[in-house]
């Protein structure tokens, strides 16, 4: 484990329990805003208000199963924006923390692990492809792999892309949700800053990662409206204002 994969880890221990508290505003504001872009987004989504039965023969059709692999997925900011159309969400997280939090949430709503669960684990280790916990056949051939304000804190972005471009099905869509580009942080005011490996992503640079990637079919980059408030309920002296991307992409 590199030294900045370390520092991630640790950091994101150290403030999972208060991180949904914290930030919830925020939260629920970027889940907002991803659920009003479900159709952007272009997975053929699970529609809550359909059956399985034919109207017209009275037929039951197998069920159709939508798979969502939420990578970085902390406290599960995307898999809560995106398990009302979906079968089943999978999250994967660096930070044992995190991974607890998510879970306990799951289980606090009553939702059975089968169809919504985290586990530590990690994509990225540029000598270890697949690591023998995250290779089973579950964790491939998703609808749509997504990571949400993940990105800035990967050492290697572009290999983040490939790594979940491969768990997807032919036709899956890949979604990143992070920053444009900004000024750098102040390490003395953000504890976080430690864990930033990069100041935001223009959409030539997502654009060239998506297409390495294999994922350029149907790229498309949107700015979220003026910017999200990042605000720390706890201390609000550490308030950031930041213009957020949503960029997608299907596997060819």
């Amino acid at each position: 484990m590199s030294s900045h994969t370390e520092t991630n880890r640790s950091h994101w221990n150290e403030n999972a329990a208060s991180y949904n508290n914290k930030f919830e505003k925020t939260i629920l504001q970027i889940i907002s805003e991803i659920q009003a872009r479900r159709d952007w987004i272009g997975v053929d989504w699970v529609d809550e208000s359909s059956d399985d039965e034919d109207s017209n023969f009275g037929i039951k059709e197998t069920p159709r199963t939508v798979r969502l692999l939420d990578y970085a997925c902390g406290t599960g900011l995307v898999s809560r924006a995106l398990a009302p159309y979906v079968t089943q969400c999978v999250g994967i997280d660096l930070s044992e923390g995190m991974v607890a939090e998510y879970n306990k949430s799951v289980a606090n709503q009553g939702i059975t692990p089968s169809e919504m669960s985290a586990q530590v684990g990690n994509l990225l280790d540029p000598s270890n492809p697949s690591p023998a916990a995250l290779s089973g056949p579950e964790l491939y051939e998703f609808d749509i792999s997504a990571v949400g304000l993940g990105f800035h804190h990967f050492d290697d972005p572009a290999l983040a892309a490939k790594r979940l471009v491969e768990r997807l099905k032919p036709g899956g869509t890949l979604l990143i949700i992070d920053f444009q580009p900004h000024e750098h942080m102040h390490h003395h005011t953000h504890a976080a800053a430690k864990t930033v490996t990069h100041m935001g992503f223009s959409e030539v640079d997502v654009k060239r990662m998506f297409e390495e990637a294999g994922v350029g079919e149907g790229f498309e980059y949107v700015v979220v409206g003026k910017g999200i408030v990042f605000t720390d309920k706890s201390d609000e002296s550490k308030t950031v204002s930041r213009k957020v991307f949503m960029a997608r992409g299907s596997k060819l």
